[in-house]
């Protein structure tokens, strides 16, 4: 059995917080640089080449890359030999959320009830999934989730007999119903399977994978594959005021589902797509 101190966790979630609000991930640097080289509209090349450049102002600044950030979601992966001392690890994670967002300024955009409407002034609590594993590791991943592109996110509980083809033309239709509302270029999150709560999740979750790393199923990678042109062709572009990069990438995640349904969530992440991860 190995132990961590509640406190280390709060420690690592303030850092995380701060990090992945101010720092976009190489991938998706990378990813927004190539696309400025092949991106055939000059507007399109210009919005591009001005998220790189604040992404870069961000980094050096330790600003935040966007005003909104974001509802704090973390993901806990957690060993079933780990034991948490000194304290209740949500507890932990949300005193993380608060300090971080406090000493790196970030916007507090989390209200108590969603029907009162009364801000918490510190970004708790935070949206917490764990995940447990064999062994002793901890590994946390912070990702500030801006309702900008949330807002955008559909699910639908499709039919089994619609199949593949019910499952590209939701997609689809989700992200061109998004039209610039996101900040593209975007990454649509696809979750396929379980039960409805599960398929979102999935989809949240498949955010996460680097872009340009496809699925390591190699039916879903196609489908990726084939999803990603379809959605680029749809000529929303960069900021939605038109071009070929309306995405950066399409991943999906699945599960194992009932023999009487076909659930698929669409969770659209924005251009920064923002998380940081840690281990303990």
């Amino acid at each position: 059995m190995r132990e961590i101190k509640a406190d280390q966790i709060t420690e690592l979630v303030e850092k995380l917080c701060i990090e992945a609000n101010c720092v976009i991930t190489d991938d998706i640097r990378a990813c927004l640089g190539s696309c400025m080289k092949s991106e055939t509209s000059p507007l399109g090349r210009e919005i591009l080449g001005t998220l790189v450049e604040n992404a870069r102002i961000a980094e050096d600044e330790m600003s935040p890359i966007c005003q909104d950030t974001g509802m704090t979601v973390v993901f806990v992966t957690m060993g079933q030999d780990i034991k948490i001392e000194g304290g209740f690890i949500e507890d932990a994670i949300n005193e993380g959320v608060r300090r971080g967002y406090e000493k790196g300024y970030l916007r507090k955009s989390v209200v108590k009830d969603p029907l009162e409407r009364v801000n918490t002034k510190d970004n708790t609590p935070a949206v917490i999934h764990f995940e447990i594993v064999k062994g002793d590791e901890f590994h946390i991943t912070v990702a500030p989730k801006g309702f900008g592109s949330e807002n955008m996110s559909q699910l639908k509980m499709l039919k089994p007999s619609q199949g593949i083809q019910g499952v590209k033309d939701f997609v689809i239709k989700t992200v061109e119903e998004a039209g610039p509302n996101p900040c593209p270029p975007i990454i649509v999150g696809v979750g396929i399977g379980g039960t409805m709560e599960k398929s979102a999740l999935l989809s949240k979750k498949a955010l996460l994978r680097a872009v340009g790393t496809p699925s390591d199923k190699p039916h879903l990678a196609a489908l990726e594959a084939e999803l990603l042109e379809a959605v680029n062709s749809l000529g929303i572009g960069p900021a939605g005021l038109g071009g070929e990069t309306t995405a950066l990438g399409v991943h999906i995640l699945s599960y194992p589902t009932h023999i009487a349904g076909l659930p698929v969530s669409v969770n659209i992440g924005c251009h920064a797509t923002r998380h940081a991860e840690g281990s303990l």
